[in-house]
């Protein structure tokens, strides 16, 4: 449910009504905007009903959210969808365009700050890079670890680009709370539940990735975990998903975007490496992800693919991504959007 105050509503009104809802049990939600406030209650609706809160002072009406997803429907976007601010970089909206680039992997320092000086360059909006890998098999490689969070901030301390890495374990939490500045829940990990919920308490940017074979709905229930922590910068991701196709390495959902952009109020990036899990599908991937409106891509880039311990096939070289980036913000610009 969610409870919209009148303009005129003051915030004694207000607390006054989010007290009743909690005597409920319900999950409560103060949502300010310019002209007036929501209240969001997700829990039992049944309870909230029995409140009759259209009775009390300030509350304009009561709106029952019917989908499985309650924090991050567009119905709770109230006045404004959200826009996630990194130091300064804008996700969201209509004006900007999230370019995420970096190594799949860091591999050694080396390989790591000459990448991260190469996207620097070319207009990137972060650097991304993993430090903790989730592998299919137990003998690939693994990561770096804590070593390689280090040499990430060394990164980001020459080329001003916030930090994207994984949160593989809830073990690493604090050392990832330390160095990133966005923290990423990779695909296998969307329905970790519990590890949702310790990244919504980080008080970090979120970056969840949708699951291999998840739905929207799903995704977008995943979200909810981590926005009932109190975390409302939360970035949905569309990475591909697995089909009867195996020209690619997955499926990419472009639907997925336009729909997202309907039913929730958070951005919406693509990472079209690795869905194609093919170099020479990332760029027209990347146009095609600008072209229907989302709000930035994640994409892999190396010194040398050929030699990269993890994803080589997929990585962009750092000497082509300044061509790259030019196609992609031109993609961008017809929808009004500059690079962030």
């Amino acid at each position: 449910m969610m409870v919209v105050m009148s303009p005129e509503a003051t915030d004694e009104q207000v607390q006054a009504v989010a007290d009743r809802l909690a005597t409920t049990g319900v999950h409560v939600a103060v949502m300010p905007g310019e002209l007036t406030t929501a209240i969001g209650a997700i829990g039992d609706p049944e309870g909230v009903r029995e409140l009759a809160l259209e009775g009390m002072a300030g509350v304009d009406r009561v709106i029952e959210i019917s989908r499985p997803y309650k924090l991050a429907s567009a119905e709770l976007a109230h006045q404004h969808p959200t826009i996630v601010e990194v130091d300064g970089r804008r996700v969201g909206g209509e004006e900007t365009f999230a370019l995420i680039a970096g190594p799949c992997t860091v591999e050694s320092r080396e390989q790591t700050l000459s990448v991260a000086g190469a996207v620097a360059a070319a207009g990137a909006s972060m650097l991304r890079g993993g430090a903790f890998k989730p592998r299919t098999s137990p003998f690939a490689f693994q990561g770096l670890g804590v070593p390689a969070l280090e040499i990430l901030a060394e990164a980001r301390a020459q080329t001003g680009l916030p930090v994207v890495t994984e949160l593989l374990d809830a073990q690493y939490s604090d050392a990832i709370a330390q160095y990133a500045d966005v923290v990423q829940i990779g695909a296998r990990n969307m329905q970790n539940y519990g590890l949702l919920e310790v990244a919504g308490k980080l008080g970090k940017p979120v970056l969840l990735k949708r699951g291999l074979s998840s739905s929207v709905d799903e995704l977008l229930q995943a979200a909810d975990y981590i926005l009932k922590e109190g975390n409302e910068d939360v970035m949905l991701c569309e990475r591909g998903i697995r089909t009867f196709e195996t020209a690619t390495r997955f499926t990419l959902d472009l639907s997925a975007v336009p729909y997202l952009r309907l039913h929730t109020h958070l951005p919406v990036i693509v990472d079209p490496s690795h869905a194609s899990g093919d170099r020479r599908l990332v760029e027209p991937l990347s146009r095609a992800a600008a072209a229907v409106g989302a709000h930035g891509i994640i994409v892999e880039v190396h010194d040398d693919p050929e030699s990269a311990v993890c994803d080589g096939p997929q990585a962009l070289y750092a000497r082509d991504f300044p061509a790259f980036a030019e196609h992609v913000a031109a993609h961008a610009q017809l929808l009004g959007r500059r690079l962030a």
